[in-house]
């Protein structure tokens, strides 16, 4: 039996090292001073985030919020040891769902736990998140850092990310005009984006190869390309918002691909048709599809296959609002067009064919 007083036991014998959080905070400040925006000047560090709506130049805004993760991209990350990119993956799921219906995003936060924290590690990530909010046009204004022995083994980590963003009232999306014969416009994605990487992962052990090993269908090791961040549509989907009035709906295609997603923003009489040929995928899909043996059906109800989101406009208007995002660097193509949907039918339908 110990004797009273001797066992001295600190926070730091248990795993979880408080200076290694201070430090980290330390290295993460210039990241987040960064991604100040009209709205949000302050400094992290608070009990809460402060977000001034009236600064930021909205009258009468309606606040929409997403919040999502990385999935098991992380754990490309970590194996391969580079972790400078997942923060911009994080960041994108959540914004590209607020554009989608019309918001501008304002503010982002973050959470991380992992089992031991590396100060140096969190700063990379958290650059990466501090990256995508300059590109989204939003502040970092706060977050979570959870150090969890026990929880957490092998360097493992996780990450969520919550972003809200606004819109004038009576300006959201979809709008209710959506008709027959509108155009569905696809916007290229950069690669896999951040849906369907079980699969991924499943695919790359049948095939033998190593994170380091040169892609088979890229330039760069394997982990590079497949780590590739999800696009960020933030920006040129606001300006062709705002310059063209014309957008009817956008979809953010992620997990579920073109069956789960588009249907969302449509009417229950209203179906997308969608032509698989007008699609270009990616040299990764066709790689995924061959060595994985996957079935075209199964590839487009789990990835993007090269479509990172659809955007719905009046046939009149299709070529000014693709003008005006590929002005912005977008890849426009023509995709589909929304035809009439019996009761209980799909609200996606395809012609032709992916060429995988």
């Amino acid at each position: 039996m110990s004797e009273p007083g001797k066992n001295g036991l600190t926070y730091s014998d248990a795993g979880v090292d408080i200076d290694a959080g201070n430090l980290l905070v330390e290295k993460i400040k210039p990241h987040v001073r960064s991604t100040r925006r009209p709205g949000a000047d302050g400094e992290i560090g608070g009990f809460g985030g402060l977000f001034d709506l009236k600064a930021a130049g909205f009258t009468d805004p309606v606040l929409v919020a997403a919040n999502d993760g990385v999935g098991t991209k992380l754990k490309i990350a970590i194996d391969a040891n580079k972790h400078d990119t997942v923060g911009i993956d994080l960041v994108a799921m959540c914004v590209n769902d607020l554009v989608v219906q019309g918001a501008e995003p304002l503010f982002f936060l973050d959470y991380f736990a992992t089992g031991k924290l590396d100060p140096d590690q969190g700063a990379a990530i958290v650059g990466g998140i501090a990256a995508g909010c300059r590109e989204a046009g939003c502040a970092l204004i706060g977050g979570e850092t959870a150090e969890m022995p026990g929880m957490y083994s092998g360097g493992d980590y996780d990450l969520a990310g919550f972003a809200v963003g606004a819109a004038e009232r009576g300006q959201l999306l979809p709008a209710g005009d959506i008709a027959e014969g509108d155009v569905i416009l696809g916007l290229a994605s950069s690669g896999v984006h951040s849906n369907g990487y079980s699969l991924v992962r499943k695919i790359v052990s049948l095939s033998g190869l190593a994170w380091e090993a040169p892609a088979p269908f890229g330039e760069g090791t394997l982990a590079d390309v497949l780590m590739t961040p999800t696009r960020i549509y933030v920006k040129p989907l606001l300006k062709a918002i705002r310059e063209t009035g014309a957008l009817k709906a956008l979809a953010h295609i992620t997990g579920g691909g073109f069956p789960e997603n588009i249907p969302r923003v449509l009417p229950k009489h209203l179906a997308a048709e969608i032509d698989l040929s007008a699609i270009k995928p990616p040299a990764v899909f066709s790689w995924l599809a061959k060595t994985g043996g996957v079935a075209a059906n199964e590839m487009l109800r789990t990835f993007n296959c090269g479509v990172g989101m659809i955007v719905v406009v009046a046939a009149d208007d299709a070529e000014k609002v693709a003008s005006v995002l590929e002005a912005e660097g977008e890849t426009v193509f023509a995709l589909g067009r929304m035809v009439a949907r019996d009761d209980g039918a799909a609200g996606t339908i395809y012609k032709g064919t992916l060429a995988l």
